[in-house]
């Protein structure tokens, strides 16, 4: 790495003219130059807002992954990693490139992992300013007189270059297609900026289990006083954010991390947090980071005013905020911990059957893990309103390129090796579905997650639910004793019970794909059907 600052980045091996490139902006100088293209306004927390266009969220149906000598025998094919052939990608290379050329666009070296082992150097090419502050926001940044010849991965992204469909082999012409053989991500036809952030992410989540033994993870984290680290594990809108923001613990990430032979770490340098019905009582560390630099995402203000109406999601539940990990007070900086001592499945229930927290044994953490069940929360990806039944196996199936089973099986060894306790919180719905119950409250949930933190689960008596096998305790500090046991806070326990069954029916549906690879403590785990519920 040259320690002379370059002004210009040498952009031939993108077919790009540096001449048309702002490189390595600071933040000021991005946000000016968003007001002054029209991206966005600045709300009066000092935030620029700005609204992505179309695609609100990510569109996983149009993501590609380019099938070649590296990824044909390794990539788990299917309606996630989706194929596309080398000619299509180079045809579709030279047209995005072409397009950029024709204007000014923005340039980012950044770096992914903050780990020093696994570092990862990436350059983001983008034609919107607000895109450039977002990869500023959420990789790690480089100090002022550091930068990279050539980086080991590019990501080039136009919201307003669209592809044909007929000609380029895309579905729609929007896309997001991953090149491993050229070490390249294309984004097109989208300004939702999550589709930079996630490819990367399952560019990691190739590379570190194949050729690190580290395990890639769709979670947060956060590290105690004593050193003990937690992860929660959990799909967008199950709480991983919020619950990881902790006052009393110091942030390690709130998305991504990787979980090596010696450490927990964040492959991320901030925060890409949902703000609907964001307020400064329920989560006061993310409310007071949407601050100058900050980037918010399709909110809206108050009429006649520059402040965030948090509540209002007339363009989407999926509203979104974008800032530097240093922007929340404990952030762990560098984002690097110890073993973890607790691990946190969060789901979002929609069924209203799941307990609010139990303890799982290995077999059946090894089985939550792979079957990721949640309720598909409103906003998270295009089209989806309303909670919808979702099985997302590792917690993060849209983002994994390789088989569910390598990911869990690192995660056993390394739960084993660490004896790490295992919780499977449901943030979701309680005395009854989606519609009919109440969603659990935060407070509560925070209370349950600080209990199994402190120990104070050691000495209290479980009980084992019929349907599930889950261990339920009997009490918890500063929560009623009456919602722990789910069954107990339905009207009608028969409702209840068929409702279990239903739910327990979708898991063992959904398990018979992985049965071939499960081991005895897994397939001991699945869920049994009570035969007089009626």
């Amino acid at each position: 790495m040259s320690k002379a600052f370059m002004l210009k980045p040498d952009l031939n091996y993108l077919n790009l003219d540096s001449d048309n490139a702002l490189f390595q902006l600071n933040v000021a100088q991005l946000v000016e130059e968003a007001l002054k293209n029209g991206e966005g306004t600045l709300a009066d927390s000092g935030a620029l807002a700005i609204d992505t266009g179309k695609f609100t969220g990510r569109s996983p149906k149009d993501r590609f992954i380019v099938c070649d000598d590296i990824t044909q025998d390794t990539v788990w094919w299917g309606d996630i990693n989706i194929k596309i052939d080398a000619q299509h990608f180079d045809s579709l290379f030279n047209k995005i490139t072409a397009h950029l050329n024709q204007k000014d666009f923005y340039v980012r070296d950044a770096y992914a992992c903050a780990d020093e082992k696994y570092k990862t150097t990436i350059r983001v090419v983008t034609e919107t300013a607000y895109q450039n502050l977002f990869a500023n926001n959420l990789f790690l940044r480089f100090g002022e007189e550091e930068v990279v010849a050539q980086p080991e991965w590019t990501i080039i992204a136009a919201p307003t270059f669209f592809a044909d469909p007929a000609v380029d082999g895309t579905r729609q012409p929007n896309f997001s297609i991953l090149n491993f053989t050229k070490k390249m991500i294309l984004v097109g036809g989208s300004g939702y900026t999550g589709e930079i952030k996630k490819g990367i992410f399952s560019v990691l989540n190739f590379i570190l289990p194949e050729q690190k033994n580290t395990l890639s993870m769709h979670c947060s984290a956060n590290v105690g006083k004593d050193g003990d680290t937690a992860i929660f594990f959990g799909l967008s809108g199950t709480g991983k954010t919020t619950l990881s923001a902790d006052p009393e613990r110091g942030l390690i990430g709130d998305d991504e991390h990787g979980w090596s032979d010696d450490s927990v770490f964040n492959f991320e340098g901030g925060c890409y947090a949902k703000c609907v019905d964001l307020t400064a009582e329920k989560e006061p560390q993310i409310y007071n980071a949407i601050k100058f630099g900050a980037l918010l995402e399709n909110i809206n203000y108050f009429p006649q005013t520059r402040t965030v109406d948090f509540s209002n999601i007339d363009k989407t539940e999926n509203t979104r905020v974008a800032y530097p990990i240093d922007f929340i007070d404990n952030a762990i900086i560098p984002s690097i911990a110890g073993m973890p001592k607790n691990i946190f499945f969060l789901t979002a229930d929609a069924f209203g059957v799941l307990p609010p927290i139990s303890k799982l044994t290995p077999g059946q953490a090894m089985f939550h893990f792979v079957s990721g069940y949640t309720a598909k929360v409103a906003g998270t990806e295009a089209g989806v309103t309303e909670p919808q039944l979702t099985f997302s196996a590792c917690f993060g199936k849209a983002f994994m390129p390789l088989h569910p089973t390598r990911y869990a099986s690192l995660l056993g060894e390394k739960m084993q090796k660490h004896k790490v306790n295992v919780w499977l919180i449901n943030t979701g719905w309680s005395g009854g579905a989606y519609g009919v119950g109440k969603r659990m409250k935060l407070a509560y949930t925070r209370a349950m997650i600080a209990a199994a933190l402190k120990g104070e689960f050691e000495n209290i008596a479980f009980e084992a639910d019929p349907v599930f096998g889950l261990c339920i305790p009997v009490g918890c500090p500063n929560v009623p004793a009456e919602i722990l046991n789910p069954r107990n806070t339905w009207t009608d326990p028969k409702e209840y019970d068929l409702k279990a069954n239903e739910l327990a029916l979708a898991f063992i549906n959904n398990f018979k794909q992985f049965e071939a690879y499960a081991s005895e403590e897994m397939l001991a785990s699945v869920p049994k059907v009570v035969e007089n519920a009626h």
